[in-house]
């Protein structure tokens, strides 16, 4: 391909650029080295540019909450898809949370502090939380309702409890000298305390 003929390079909008900017210096310095600056600094743009997209620090990590949001609800969708078993479709909404912590941890890991972003000033990050949430509540509900004719709230609690400790414990490394600290090792030990919980929710 001659020099005439290159397709041109694809520019990133602004405010995406700053977001991945962001989950960069997240996944490479953590909560306590996040700073706009540093942003703007990965970005290549100047210190006041991302002012212009986000009023303050709280604004770009809030945006960062709702895209963690959106993916893992897409993700727990697209894994459940297909299966006709609630407690097969159960099974995997809890592999594919399991799976979305491993993949996104600067995601995750921001996901629920709340005391960094606040629900009651960002109404995206609180409905974005909500909707992925009404995936986990809706797929408990078939199971309980199918063994019982009713919500169990219980089990909600019991099987997000589950899940989102599991998540923990394997991207902290709780776990890897029980499993590996490989995502496929982490994932078939994932399948393994998972089923405790499928017997559960069968019992």
């Amino acid at each position: 391909m001659t020099a005439a003929t290159k397709p041109a390079p694809r520019t990133v909008e602004p405010r995406r650029a700053l977001l991945d900017a962001s989950l960069d210096l997240l996944t490479a310095e953590g909560l306590e080295g996040f700073s706009m600056r540093e942003v703007a600094r990965r970005a290549g743009v100047s210190h006041q540019a991302p002012y212009h997209h986000f009023p303050d620090r709280e604004a770009i990590l809030a945006a960062i909450v709702a895209e963690g949001f959106e993916r893992l609800r897409a993700e727990c969708l697209a894994a459940t898809e297909g299966l006709d078993d609630p407690a097969c479709r159960h099974h995997a909404l809890g592999r594919a949370y399991v799976k979305f912590a491993l993949s996104n941890p600067a995601h995750f890991k921001l996901m629920f502090r709340s005391e960094l972003v606040r629900e009651d000033k960002h109404e995206d990050a609180k409905a974005c939380a909500k909707s992925a949430f009404d995936v986990l509540v809706n797929i408990v509900d078939e199971v309980s309702i199918a063994r019982t004719g009713e919500r169990d709230h219980a089990l909600i609690f019991a099987s997000w409890s589950m899940v989102h400790g599991l998540a923990t414990l394997l991207l902290e490394g709780k776990l890897d000298k029980h499993f590996g600290p490989g995502m496929e090792s982490r994932l078939a030990g994932a399948d393994s305390v998972l089923k405790v919980l499928d017997r559960v929710v069968k019992s």
